[in-house]
């Protein structure tokens, strides 16, 4: 392989493979690096929502708010496996919001965005079931809307293998050292577990998320003009708290909110904080005092207590927020700001802000912000594009589901199922020429079975026992700790110690 590309990007969250995705489909040769794992950091660590953030139009986020619903609508057409709509319900709590803003807020959230294919908001009584016997008796109406779940770490994994399908090489556990700038290119000094190497570009992309401050420095010797906000967001992940597939939007008194959404089947997921981070960043976790304040949260609604004992997980990641110099956490922008140096020789552009959903209409803006100080070919391409695994008809995943279990005849149900939802169309390849479940190797446990574990070493970059267990799937919350142990010596028997650069 060359060792010179037109373009470097260094991060592995979602800007950063949104951006390698696209500049490879207009013919850009590309290599993107990531230290760790793909989606190890702020990517993984969401409130795993494609949403239009219906509590930015209280900061009159307005732009905001109306692209990101118009990407809700193209990337549940993009990925229809791992994204879904989802109903969030609004207990009206008469201590908080008004009623009349409220209304007015989903009723302004329901158009901003143009025509949309999810069900508007509406008005709905709490008093009777699924609500009932759920949320505390004093509160009685309250508010219904839509918007979209997503399986976060996996689009970021998808998104990497679209590019890399179109030309662009992924280098995960790689770390960029040095970078080098002369007038007309940047040199690299890449390390991973095999050593050192150098390659060369014409433009860099800086999307290292939390670090694209220290990517900068390293890059110009000094950080780009715009300042960062590190705010940190945690989430603790419970035992099933009520039935249904919907989710609650809950108001708290410090003027937040916080989600509580069905999670993994058996779990509820309750999130998040925004709490100022100067810690370490490869080490985020989450404190005490945010354990206390989710509990608290959602015990104000929920008719019995949310309590540490039923805690069966958390995770906690850091936003990096472009520093608006808002007063809160809370209300920082979670929009983009990109900052372009060029002037001193080849070109680099880094990347502040922005959320899960907007990721594709900010690679596009990434990319003509770069056109400024390089030649750009091609055009704006990903809008209709799918992204793997999303490719049946009509995005219809219950008859996807029905075919592939007339397919798949031997595959029990639950199974059949987590492999569509995390796999569409590819979960093809995990099955492929089986007739029965031993055909599929050895189970670890559950329904895992090493062809899945195969197929996550060969074609989406999996090197750990962490990176299945938590990342390119959530089997780390249902499987006992002697079948996570097998997956980790399977995954160290079976997946390479450093990156593939032939």
């Amino acid at each position: 392989m060359s060792d010179h590309f037109d373009l470097l990007v260094v991060g592995g969250g979602i800007n950063g493979v949104g951006i390698a995705r696209d500049a490879a489909g207009r013919g850009l040769s590309v290599l993107l690096v990531e230290k760790d794992d793909l989606a190890s950091h702020t990517s993984s660590a969401s409130t795993k929502l494609v949403h239009g953030g219906l509590r930015y139009l209280e900061m009159y986020e307005f732009r905001l708010v109306a692209e990101s619903l118009r990407e809700r609508e193209v990337l549940l057409r993009a990925a229809p496996h791992i994204i879904w709509p989802l109903r969030f319900v609004m207990p009206h709590e008469p201590s908080m919001r008004p009623k009349w803003m409220l209304r007015a807020g989903l009723f302004l959230y329901d158009r901003i965005g143009g025509a949309m294919s999810l069900p508007g908001s509406k008005a709905i009584d709490l008093t009777i079931p699924p609500h009932r016997g759920v949320l505390q008796d004093r509160l009685r109406k309250g508010f219904e809307y839509s918007d979209c779940w997503v399986e976060d770490s996996r689009l970021v994994v998808l998104c990497a293998m679209d590019a890399e399908a179109r030309g662009a090489k992924i280098l995960c556990r790689t770390r960029c050292e040095q970078l080098e700038r002369q007038a007309d290119s940047w040199t690299a000094t890449l390390h991973d577990a095999a050593g050192e190497r150098r390659v060369s570009a014409k433009a860099v992309v800086n999307a290292a998320g939390p670090f694209v401050d220290n990517v900068a420095k390293q890059a110009l010797g000094a950080g780009t003009p715009s300042h960062l906000r590190l705010v940190k967001g945690s989430h603790i992940i419970v035992s099933r708290r009520f039935p249904g597939d919907h989710a609650y939007i809950f108001q708290q008194p410090d003027k937040r909110i916080v989600f509580a959404i069905p999670y993994e089947r058996d779990f509820t997921l309750i999130g998040t904080t925004d709490l100022l981070y100067d810690g370490d960043l490869d080490r985020v976790r989450i404190s005490e005092e945010e354990i206390d304040y989710l509990c608290a949260a959602a015990s104000r609604y929920f008719l019995s207590r949310v309590t540490r004992e039923e805690i069966a997980s958390s995770y906690a990641g850091v936003r990096p927020l472009y520093e608006d110099n808002a007063a809160s956490n809370s209300t920082v922008t979670r929009d983009y700001v990109f900052e372009l140096e060029a002037d001193g020789g080849a070109p680099i552009l880094s990347v502040y802000g922005g959320k899960i959903t907007t990721f594709r209409k900010l690679a596009e803006h990434a990319l003509a912000n770069l056109g400024k100080a390089m030649e750009m070919p091609g055009e704006a391409w990903t809008r209709h594009a799918v992204l793997p695994g999303g490719e049946f008809a009509d995005g219809d995943f219950a008859r996807f589901l029905w075919e592939a279990s007339e397919q798949y005849e031997f595959a029990p149900p639950e199974m059949l199922l987590r492999l569509a939802r995390a796999y569409g169309t590819r979960l093809a390849e995990i099955l492929e020429g089986a007739k029965g479940l031993a055909d599929l190797g050895e189970c670890l446990g559950g329904d895992l079975y090493e062809a899945e574990l195969r197929y996550l070493v060969k074609r989406e970059y999996a090197c750990t026992g962490e990176d299945v267990l938590w990342r390119r799937s959530k089997l780390g919350l249902h499987l006992p700790a002697d079948a996570q142990r097998r997956v980790a010596d399977w995954m160290d028997a079976h997946a390479p110690h450093s990156p593939d650069f032939a």
